[in-house]
Formats: C-alpha cells, sequence, structure tokens
C-alpha cells in the first residue's frame, strides 16, 4: 500500500510488549503467501530459522504404548514446507514493514472501536487507558487511552478478538453464516540431546488420551535454531482439543501431559528440557463460519475472519494472503477521489483467490467429526480422495461449543498423571516458561455478566468447568472459613487475572457465556520468543 500510496499512512496496534510476544502457533509454515509478498526471503540471512521437512509420519494412538501408523493425509503433507517459530518470522515481518515506514506501536491493546455517527463507519481505534487501579481509581501513572483515527481499519486480531466481536455486533457480520467453532492448543517448546534429534520432523497424532467421541490432536515437529552459533536442537510439540467436548472436566493441559507419556514421545523428551509454554484458541469452523468479512470504515483478515484450514492444520499462509488482498483492496478505494465508505473490492477479489478454494474444498472435514473418530476419519478419506473437495453438499456445524457441554453427572473425571516436574508440569510450573505477566494493580479484564452464575450454575450443574479447561490456572473454586465454627462456606470463584495467557478459551467455552474476556492494559499478557 505505502508503495502505491506513498503519502498514506499505515499504523499497527499491538498488545503485546513487542511484535511477537503474543503470537503462537505450531508451525510448519507453508511459504505460499510470504513468497508472493517477499520472494527473497529464502536468500535474507536475517530470516529467523526455518528447517526444510524431510519426514512425516501421522499415527493412530491406540494406547500409551500403542500406535498404528496410518498414510500421511494427502491434506496434511509438508513438502515443500518449513518448521519455523512464528513469534520469530513475525518480529522479522515487523522489521520488514518498518523498512517500508509502517508506524508499529507495540503494547497499545485496543479497547473499543471508534465510531463517526454522523457517517455511520468505524473511523478508528480507542486504546486502552494505563495506570489505572483495580479500585478504578487513577494511579501515579495514569495516561488516558488514545484515539487512532483511520479511514480504513482492518482488524487482525486472531482468533475471538474483542475488537472483532465489536465490530461483529454492530454490523450483524455473522448473520448469514454458521457459529464459528473452535479447538484450545496448548503447546510446548523444548531443548533436547542431538541423539534424538530428527531436523525436519513431523509428527501428528489423533486417538489416545481423547475418547472417540472428541476432536483433537496432537503435532511434533523437529528444528535447529542457529542463532546463538551451535545449533540448539528443539522440538515443538503440542495438544488441540475441540472445544466442542462435552466433558466439563476435561483438561487441555492435563491430556497434553498424559500424551507426552506415550513411550515414542517419552523417548524423545526424556533427557531434554522444558524451554516454553504457552496456549491459543484457534478458529475450526472454516469456510462455514466466515462471516461478512467488509464493514463501513474496515475489514475482518486473518483469524479475526477465520481462515484456518483446518485438515491441514494451517492459518497462516491464508492469513497472509487476505492481509495482502484487503491492504490492495483499500489501496485501490484510495486511489479513487471519494474513497467508498468500505474495502468493497476485498471479498470479491478474496472469492478469486486461492485462499477461498482452498477453503471451500475443505469445508466438510471438520464437521463430520461431530460424529466422532472413526466415522470422521472415513469421511475424510472419502472427501479428500474420492470426491476431492467437490461433494454436492455442505454440512453444517450444529450447536456452538459451549452448548455442546455436558452435566457434571453424566460424565466421569479423568485421570491425568501426576507432575514429575520431568516429564509431566502442573499448570503454574507450566505457566512460569510462558513470561506471562499483567500489573496487579489494575481492573480485572475478565468479567462475569452476572457475578453468581459460577456459585449458582457452574459449580453445582458442570462441576466448575473454567478450573479444567483453562492452561493458566486463572479460574479456582475457593472455600473460605465461615468463621462461625461449623465449617466452609460455598466455594467462591475466584481470578487470578494475572496468569492469563490471552488464550481466549473461557470467552469461548463457559457454559452460560457469563465472562468476557476484555483487553487488559497494553504490554502485559505472555512474552513468547520462540513459539
Amino acid at each position: 500500500m505505502k508503495q502505491c500510496l506513498p503519502d498514506a499512512r499505515v499504523a499497527v496496534l499491538e498488545k503485546g510488549a513487542q511484535v511477537g510476544a503474543h503470537i503462537l502457533s505450531g508451525n510448519c509454515f507453508e511459504p505460499r503467501a510470504l513468497d508472493e509478498l517477499l520472494p527473497g526471503w529464502r536468500e535474507d540471512a536475517t530470516f529467523p530459522a526455518h528447517e526444510p521437512v524431510h519426514k512425516e509420519e501421522f499415527d493412530l494412538i491406540l494406547s500409551q504404548k500403542k500406535q498404528l501408523a496410518l498414510p500421511v493425509p494427502r491434506l496434511m503433507q509438508n513438502k515443500g514446507n518449513f518448521i519455523v517459530s512464528l513469534s520469530q518470522v513475525t518480529r522479522w515481518l515487523a522489521k520488514q514493514a518498518e523498512s517500508h515506514a509502517v508506524d508499529l506501536y507495540p503494547g497499545f491493546a485496543g479497547k473499543c472501536l471508534l465510531f463517526n455517527a454522523s457517517e455511520g463507519r468505524v473511523c478508528g481505534v480507542v486504546t486502552n487507558d494505563f495506570g489505572i487501579g483495580r479500585d478504578g481509581r487513577h494511579k501515579s501513572n495514569y495516561a488516558p487511552g488514545v484515539s487512532v483515527q483511520a479511514r480504513y481499519t482492518l482488524l487482525a486480531e486472531g482468533c475471538r478478538g474483542s475488537l472483532t466481536r465489536q465490530a461483529i455486533e454492530r454490523f450483524r457480520l455473522n448473520d448469514s453464516c454458521e457459529p464459528q467453532s473452535y479447538g484450545l492448543g496448548v503447546k510446548e517448546l523444548w531443548r533436547v540431546p542431538a541423539t534424538v534429534h530428527q531436523p525436519g520432523y513431523v509428527r501428528h497424532t489423533v486417538g489416545w488420551p481423547l475418547d472417540h467421541r472428541t476432536y483433537g490432536g496432537s503435532f511434533m515437529y523437529h528444528f535447529r535454531d542457529h542463532t546463538a552459533g551451535e545449533p540448539e536442537h528443539l522440538v515443538a510439540l503440542g495438544f488441540v482439543v475441540g472445544l466442542d467436548y462435552e466433558n466439563p472436566f476435561l483438561s487441555p493441559h492435563g491430556l497434553l501431559q498424559q500424551w507426552k507419556t506415550h513411550e515414542k514421545v517419552r523417548s524423545v523428551l526424556a533427557e531434554g528440557e522444558l524451554l516454553e509454554y504457552g496456549a491459543r484458541a484457534l478458529n475450526e469452523g472454516g469456510y462455514q463460519s466466515i462471516p461478512r468479512l467488509c464493514f463501513p470504515g474496515g475489514a475482518l483478515i486473518g483469524c479475526s475472519a477465520g481462515f484456518l484450514n483446518v485438515p491441514k492444520l494451517k492459518g497462516t499462509h491464508t492469513a497472509m494472503k487476505s492481509g495482502m488482498i484487503a491492504a490492495e483492496s483499500c489501496a485501490e478505494e484510495l486511489k479513487r477521489e471519494t474513497p467508498g465508505l468500505e474495502p468493497s473490492r476485498y471479498p470479491e477479489a478474496l472469492a478469486q483467490s486461492w485462499v477461498m478454494d482452498e477453503l471451500y474444498a475443505v469445508r466438510n472435514v471438520r464437521p463430520a467429526f461431530r460424529w466422532g473418530l472413526w466415522p470422521g476419519l472415513v469421511h475424510a478419506a472419502l472427501d479428500t480422495y474420492v470426491w476431492r473437495g467437490r461433494a454436492p453438499y455442505t454440512w453444517r456445524l450444529g450447536c456452538p461449543d459451549h452448548a455442546a457441554t455436558k452435566y457434571a453427572a453424566k460424565c466421569p473425571r479423568p485421570s491425568y498423571p501426576v507432575p514429575d516436574q520431568n516429564l509431566t508440569f502442573d499448570i503454574l510450573s507450566s505457566l512460569v516458561r510462558s513470561g506471562t505477566n499483567h500489573e496487579h494493580d489494575q481492573p480485572c479484564h475478565l468479567t462475569l455478566r452476572d457475578p453468581s452464575a459460577p456459585q449458582r450454575v457452574n459449580l453445582p450443574l458442570y462441576g466448575g468447568p473454567e478450573q479444567y479447561y483453562c492452561p493458566a490456572k486463572v479460574y479456582e473454586y475457593i472455600s473460605e472459613p465461615t468463621g462461625s465454627g461449623e465449617g466452609s462456606a460455598a466455594p467462591r470463584l475466584q481470578i487470578n487475572a494475572q496468569n492469563c495467557l490471552h488464550c481466549k478459551a473461557c470467552d469461548i467455552k463457559d457454559p452460560t457465556q457469563n465472562i468476557v474476556w476484555t483487553p487488559p492494559e497494553g504490554g502485559g499478557g505472555p512474552k513468547y520468543t520462540r513459539m
């Protein structure tokens, strides 16, 4: 856009303390969009560590010691792709943007959209205030939020963004699409001995420790980082669980720890060291759940719109391409004598791109897993190899994720391994590796629409699921003595907001949709370096 319109100013607001601090992904990177944007990136010596994929495996895990090797599905094959740290790649991209005079503002969280009432459009973003105490009073370092005005505001917040939610609700952008479906990914980064390291090795699994009714699976990627001189032998691994699961006692963090006890995983990590930990929600609705993309004054791009290719386990390339198309559409409007109210060319250009072709072809794969693992695998095989994405139907996604949660009385309590602090870890020990931090004396950014709902509904009916699905131990039910010598009062929900990883799982999975995630003071949250 800067090259097309030399007088245009482009600003990027980043709520993390630095660019990349809140970026977490697998990430087996498909370079298609980057090749189009910056064709010479492979020859750039400053590009972060990237390991070409050399070997792939796909396993159905049957038990803690058994697995069945399956052919790698065509949709998941990674020939020509690279294992990268997406937080590092994002920081590199930020430097490229700055070299083209793009203004970057890390540490500024968008609190709300700025509206021009007379024109009926979004005209920018208002950032969060700084220096407000938990009691609501201004502290000595108080600074009011800033209004950043713009002709076009592109929302690229990732999954379940708070500004995106405001735009969707105000302009009814999702009236004609299916409800969005989500997953929660919990990831670890390990350093392992060279003797067990296989550079370029990619492994995905389905099955144990999930039951056949719950969608999800694992990943393990081996790569090297040469930035410190001698190569570090790193393994990125994680577990992704569809948030339409039924059992309110299920713990995504516990599942990751349990999966690591499988012999094939344990053998890689036994002499290793856990370096980083994090978690992030991801869009899984796919093609059916894409909302209307433009609104007066802006547009949705990337995972704000839900462009993740779920069967391929990739969304970076589609997110980048959508941003490129949106920028070109904005530039076209700004060249006009009277720019339009929105970048109206964007949806049409995106529909004609490879992004929508790719998402349409896999639209029925994820929805079929609502009937269970085996029907889902059979349907995925038929859709991929027989119909090749051209089936004459489109599956509906069903109910929203939170509505799938069953009552606690109908569900067994899973058993997860006792943390040994070598292979398996408790949540707080894991959390230390995320670098997450928030100013303690600030208003809680996790709000309850009805403060009584946790005690009235969540705990008695659902067993308090927020204390299990949260991968950062933000939510705890605390029993306190009554002071009368008659035991303890009914448990109350305590919110440890300083632990928050900004994964948004609570905003998605709470059974009564009572928890609302709002952005905390800018600069807070995780500080990922190689995730």
